[in-house]
C-alpha cells in the first residue's frame, strides 16, 4: 500500500480557517478523503468561504438547499453539525479571547482531544489529529500516535464491578 503524504499545514489567520479545517476533518469521517478534497471548492463556496458568522446563522431553511447542492456532501446530520461547530467557535473564541488561545489553554494533546470531541459534532480521534496537526498545533508523530492508539484498543478491559445488596 502506498505510504499516504501528510495533508499540507496553514497559519490559521483567522476563526474562518480553523472551521474550514475542521469541516473538512467533519466530512471526511466515514467517508474517502478523496471524494471530499474533489468537491471542497465548491463545498468553501457553499459555506460562504467558512465565515464563522455566517455560517453559524445558518437555519434550517438554509440546510435544506445544502442537503440538495449537489456541489457538497449531502449528509444532512454533516451539514448540520458544521452549523452547530461554527456556534461552538464563535462561542470558544470569544470566551477566550482567541480561538487559538482555547486551543492552547489544554495541558496536553491528549487532553485537548478529549475536549474537542466534547465541544464539536463528528470530530473523532483521526479529524483531531487532522484538525490540530493541519493548523499547525503540536502532536505526536503519527506512527506513534498510531501505534499508542491500537495498543489501548487492544489492551484487555476490566469488567464492570457491579455493586452486591447487602
Amino acid at each position: 500500500m502506498p505510504v499516504e503524504e501528510a495533508p499540507p499545514q496553514i497559519t490559521p489567520q483567522g476563526p474562518a480557517d480553523y472551521l474550514d479545517v475542521m469541516s473538512k476533518a467533519v466530512f471526511q469521517s466515514g467517508i474517502s478523503w478523496r471524494v471530499v478534497e474533489a468537491k471542497w471548492p465548491s463545498t468553501r463556496a457553499a459555506f460562504h468561504g467558512f465565515d464563522v458568522e455566517t455560517v453559524a446563522a445558518l437555519g434550517p431553511d438554509e440546510i435544506d438547499a445544502l442537503a440538495v447542492d449537489t456541489r457538497v456532501i449531502r449528509n444532512r446530520k454533516k451539514l448540520e453539525a458544521i452549523v452547530t461547530n461554527a456556534q461552538r467557535l464563535l462561542e470558544l473564541d470569544a470566551e477566550h479571547g482567541g480561538f487559538r488561545n482555547y486551543l492552547r489553554a489544554h495541558s496536553d494533546f491528549e487532553s485537548l482531544v478529549r475536549d474537542l470531541r466534547k465541544q464539536f459534532k463528528f470530530l473523532g480521534e483521526m479529524g483531531c489529529y487532522y484538525f490540530l496537526y493541519v493548523v499547525g498545533e503540536p502532536v505526536p508523530p503519527h506512527e506513534q500516535w498510531m501505534a499508542e492508539r491500537q495498543s489501548k484498543a487492544a489492551a484487555p478491559r476490566r469488567p464492570a464491578t457491579t455493586r452486591r445488596s447487602r
